[in-house]
């Protein structure tokens, strides 16, 4: 529903990058000893899984939606190809990227990194669960945690902050891709960050 809300305004074209985590995760695998591309690869379906709920959960609201994936699995989903995915975009519809960008050793940062400049994307809206910004140190842990409100690329990267991986950063960098870091479970908080008020960390 919070989607919805934001895409019922009709001010933007929205494009979904899912994860995969609360099914599997591959690093996590690979750490417990799992060959790590066999691991990433589980991860990427993981998240295809994923794309196809929200695809369903959507369109039950009434949203025309499509689901694309960087796997070939035609019986599925749509495969990812640039040119459709803005064709569809263009249309209305929201869509949906799953798989990753599918290959391994890539994480979903990236992926949003590659698909919001393969898109033309001027924002990444980083929803997180619990999280309401980018903070100096782990605010679960550290009392004296700073929130900040504004940072630029090159803070994010070479302070190390743990917004996204490194790769990502560097991606949005390059293509001036703001991003902004948000607690997804207030409600409202995904529309009020796509109409640009001052919630959780922008990054540009």
């Amino acid at each position: 529903m919070e989607i919805k809300d934001a895409y019922d305004l009709g001010l933007f074209e929205i494009g979904i990058i899912v994860g995969g985590g609360n099914i599997w995760r591959g690093i996590t695998a690979s750490e417990m000893g799992m060959e790590r591309s066999s691991a990433d690869y589980m991860g990427m379906i993981a998240t295809i899984i994923n794309a196809l709920a929200l695809q369903n959960a959507l369109e039950s609201l009434g949203v025309e939606t499509r689901a694309m994936t960087s796997l070939n699995i035609p019986q599925v989903a749509e495969p990812y190809i640039r040119r459709k995915a803005i064709s569809n975009l263009e249309k209305g519809m929201i869509v949906i990227f799953g798989g990753g960008t599918g290959n391994p050793y890539f994480s979903t940062d990236t992926t949003s990194a590659l698909r919001a400049a393969e898109i033309g994307a001027k924002t990444i809206l980083m929803a997180k669960n619990g999280t309401d910004g980018v903070y100096d140190k782990d605010p679960r842990t550290n009392d004296d945690a700073k929130r900040y409100d504004e940072l630029t690329h090159h803070e994010v990267l070479e302070s190390g902050l743990q917004v996204m991986d490194s790769t990502a950063a560097a991606l949005c960098k390059d293509n001036n891709i703001e991003i902004v870091v948000f607690d997804m479970n207030i409600k409202g908080n995904i529309k009020r960050a796509a109409l640009g008020e001052k919630i959780g960390t922008v990054i540009k």
